[in-house]
């Protein structure tokens, strides 16, 4: 059983959270993965670095530009990755535009990945029309390739993506770019029946989930909540990490009670 396997028990509701790569530092990256792992997450999604992030907001924008006017690199962030591995036990996924894998070099990416410790790849942009090479040498590597999942997928695209994302699916809450919110959509149940009904892999809803409150109505119909935007901003407002910390403790504590 695969590390992202492992999370997904009968019952238990995952916490996965989304730190970009060097931001505000490098050794930030390296203090709040092991605060939060130690504090209730389940995952580790570590985002690398891109120019044009065309699915994030405002908050992982701007610690995605910051991270690269400070020089992170995808081979930083395998650097990095390899120096989590040796810290902490849980999953570790990269979330990464298709383009810096691709000047990368598509093989030689993933077995970077699976010797510095990835289990996975979340790419955004990827769609699973256009992903057979990745697909192929991911299955080979034993790494997981996590597609994504939208309300305005049709039942071709969900069909589609049951039939290939390994780990799990990953569920966009809205229509729109990453960001903590005020709400999440009322149509957030409808979508999920719909995955549901075609899907045998774990369910996980990211982009909008800002507090326990919403975390535990994902949760209900989910498998797994992804947190992300909300972390970078208590990072940026607490650089002692205690607010970040209760914060990672009261979406545990909100889960746990489903």
């Amino acid at each position: 059983m695969s590390r992202i396997a492992s999370v997904f028990r009968p019952g238990y509701k995952a916490l996965i959270a989304y730190l970009t790569v060097g931001y505000p530092t490098l050794e930030t990256t390296y203090e709040v993965a092991s605060i939060l792992a130690n504090n209730g997450c389940d995952m580790i999604e570590l985002g690398i670095p891109f120019s044009d992030p065309l699915a994030d907001g405002a908050t992982i924008q701007k610690a995605s530009y910051q991270a690269l006017q400070q020089g992170i690199t995808p081979q930083v962030c395998l650097e990095a990755a390899r120096k989590l591995r040796r810290k902490i036990a849980v999953p570790l996924v990269f979330m990464s535009y298709y383009n810096p894998i691709l000047s990368f070099g598509l093989e030689a990416f993933c077995q970077a990945s699976v010797k510095a410790g990835i289990d996975g790849l979340i790419i955004p942009d990827l769609p699973p029309e256009e992903g057979a090479e990745l697909e192929a040498t991911t299955r080979k590597l034993n790494l997981d390739l996590i597609y994504l999942l939208a309300p305005t997928s049709t039942e071709e695209r969900i069909s589609l993506v049951a039939e290939k994302s390994q780990g799990f699916i990953y569920l966009v809450s809205l229509t729109g770019v990453t960001g903590a919110r005020q709400s999440l959509p009322p149509e957030l149940e409808e979508f999920v029946r719909r995955v549901r009904q075609r899907a045998h892999q774990p369910l996980c809803i990211g982009f909008g989930v800002s507090n326990p409150e919403q975390a535990r109505r994902a949760a209900r119909i989910a498998d797994g909540v992804i947190v992300g935007s909300r972390l970078i901003q208590l990072i940026e407002q607490d650089a002692t990490f205690s607010s970040l910390k209760s914060f990672a403790l009261s979406l545990r504590q909100a889960l746990n009670l489903i």
